[in-house]
């Protein structure tokens, strides 16, 4: 497991929604912004879940709020931004990352592809937006869209998930343009093969036999943990990142980076000058 020192109190009096925040990288997102004295509002679509982690986040002291729904829900975003306002009274940062995980080709349904985009760059989109407003009354903020890997290669069979990856990836140069005249940087991370549900949920719970057999896709050989995403993600919000904008992040152990060889260690030109 991967151990990460907070930054003492870099977030003291700053609010944050972090979408998606109940688990995996989002969850992981909520606790390290807590960590470094922040306040966090969660959404999710699990209740028992939510809540769990409202406690956990609140056992120090109180400053994480769960809110139950579906981000595709037209009402739920500005339901989000007044509940928000109503606990802390502001909003500093936004981390978009709910997204539906809809794999499929041909075969996808006209549900499939409004399902992905709904959750995805639309609602993305809709949150940047009225969260931006928010933003300006305290003098800026900022604001991470979760994408993927995905976003920028052809995978079998995802002619869904990774088209509104792909979305996410020119919507958050877009918003970057629109809101740096209000003080709001808008940036993004690409995460590689990182060990959430979904993934452990593809490897039968067994990470021992199937993190060497993604680690493969990684110069790194390995599959990422959720805080190694998560930490990238504060960093963007942070002052530290004050003159980035309209960037994307490889948060990937440098599986972009890689060619058709792979890891080289069956090609007749490994170790060559």
């Amino acid at each position: 497991m991967i151990q990460r020192k907070p930054v003492q109190d870099r977030f003291a009096g700053k609010v944050a929604i972090v979408t998606g925040g109940s688990a995996g990288i989002g969850r992981a997102t909520a606790e390290e912004f807590c960590s470094e004295g922040g306040s966090v509002v969660i959404t999710g679509r699990e209740v028992e879940r939510g809540l769990e982690a409202e406690r956990e986040l609140n056992s120090l002291k109180p400053q994480a709020l769960f809110l139950h729904g579906d981000m595709a829900e037209g009402e739920f975003v500005p339901q989000i931004i007044e509940k928000t306002l109503a606990r802390f009274g502001r909003i500093d940062y936004l981390v978009n990352n709910a997204f539906s995980f809809i794999a499929k080709g041909a075969e996808a349904t006209l549900e499939d592809w409004r399902r992905v985009f709904e959750t995805g760059p639309i609602t993305y989109a809709r949150m940047g937006g009225a969260a931006a407003e928010e933003m300006k009354k305290v003098g800026g903020g900022a604001i991470v869209n979760v994408s993927s890997i995905s976003a920028f290669i052809a995978q079998p069979h995802r002619w869904t998930y990774n088209s509104a990856k792909g979305a996410v990836h020119i919507l958050t140069k877009c918003m970057a343009l629109d809101l740096a005249p209000h003080g709001i940087r808008v940036n993004s991370v690409s995460p590689g093969w990182i060990w959430t549900n979904e993934v452990l949920k593809a490897a039968g719970g067994d990470r021992a036999k199937w993190d060497p057999v993604w680690g493969q896709f990684h110069m790194l050989e390995r599959c990422g943990e959720s805080v190694e995403v998560a930490a990238p993600i504060l960093f963007l919000l942070s002052e530290d990142a004050s003159f980035i904008t309209a960037t994307d992040l490889a948060v990937c152990g440098g599986y972009q980076g890689l060619g058709s060889e792979g890891l080289g260690k069956q090609s007749t030109f490994a170790g060559s000058n």
